[in-house]
């Protein structure tokens, strides 16, 4: 796929527009839950897509945003910085600033980033920075250069997100394992579903949460990992089915350490536009208690994100 041009601001051919009439969820949320992982994407005409991105979305508002939390009964959002604006996180903070307080943020930075730019975005509900490794997504930082950026935001107390596949966390392991933050997986680390659950691939993940306790992940992303895909069979059956094994597993081991988003407007998908009222629907079947459900979508994220009021 050729690089989008800096003033085109039109959709990248292929990728699907966001759902525009998700369904009410039968699952009715804790109160005071968290969509921990969405975006804000421009308008571009207001926070122009970044030169350097390898693809270029619908537009996707902050209004559009707090009106899907407030259709599917989330209380909060975190905002997290999306590939396609790259280091220009304005259109993040922007939603911050008219959160009214109830959203905080994961930015993306690059060392040459001001300690005055950190305590600006802080002051505006920056909580994280997000490492991406998916190379179909960005193009390659240093590690250095990364590993840097996280000793610098460590004493604000910001933690480091982390995307990748899963095929890639051999490589992966030593550069992780050296951050002095919380890291927190998007997606848990991409798993192919398709494998078992408790084969090598995804036990090496397991092991990864189980040997560093400053590691937590979202259970997040069914429809990016699904085989069998959004139809439920009957209403007592999942949507996604083959992702719930793998992020049940991850809840109920580490129920202290997990957290859920959205992910909407859901970016870069080709299949099909998930029906955001039924991934609210995939929840009970990946936290089957009231207690886990508290601690994924409250609990958790308000521990790491507002621990003032935690």
């Amino acid at each position: 796929m050729s690089k989008p041009t800096t003033g085109d601001f039109t959709k990248t051919p292929g990728w699907l527009d966001w759902y525009t009439g998700p369904s009410k969820p039968r699952f009715q949320v804790p109160a005071g839950a968290v969509d921990a992982h969405c975006h804000v994407f421009g308008p571009g005409a207001e926070f122009p897509y970044a030169p350097e991105r390898k693809y270029t979305p619908c537009d996707a508002s902050k209004e559009q945003l707090y009106a899907l939390r407030d259709h599917l009964g989330f209380a909060r959002n975190v905002v997290v910085q999306a590939t396609c604006h790259g280091a220009d996180n304005r259109a993040m903070v922007d939603a911050l600033v008219n959160s009214n307080g109830r959203a905080r943020g994961v930015a993306t930075v690059r060392r040459s980033v001001t300690d005055q730019e950190l305590q600006d975005m802080h002051a505006a509900g920056v909580r994280g920075v997000r490492f991406n490794f998916v190379k179909r997504l960005v193009d390659f930082t240093p590690k250095d250069e990364l590993l840097e950026i996280a000793n610098r935001i460590a004493p604000l107390g910001w933690h480091v997100v982390i995307y990748f596949e899963a095929v890639d966390l051999p490589e992966l392991w030593d550069f992780f394992t050296a951050l002095p933050t919380t890291v927190v997986v998007d997606h848990m680390g991409r798993p192919d579903v398709s494998k078992p659950v408790d084969g090598p691939e995804f036990e090496l993940f397991v092991k990864f949460m189980r040997d560093n306790p400053n590691v937590w992940s979202k259970v997040s992303c069914p429809e990016r990992l699904s085989v069998t895909g959004p139809k439920a069979l009957d209403g007592e059956q999942a949507a996604y089915r083959d992702v719930v094994p793998f992020a049940r597993r991850i809840v109920e081991e580490f129920p202290d350490r997990v957290l859920w988003g959205t992910d909407w407007p859901h970016p870069n998908l080709k299949d099909h536009m998930p029906d955001d009222g039924l991934l609210v629907d995939f929840i009970p079947h990946i936290a089957t208690t009231a207690e886990l459900q508290r601690k994924l979508l409250v609990d958790n994220p308000m521990r790491l994100y507002w621990p003032e009021e935690a």
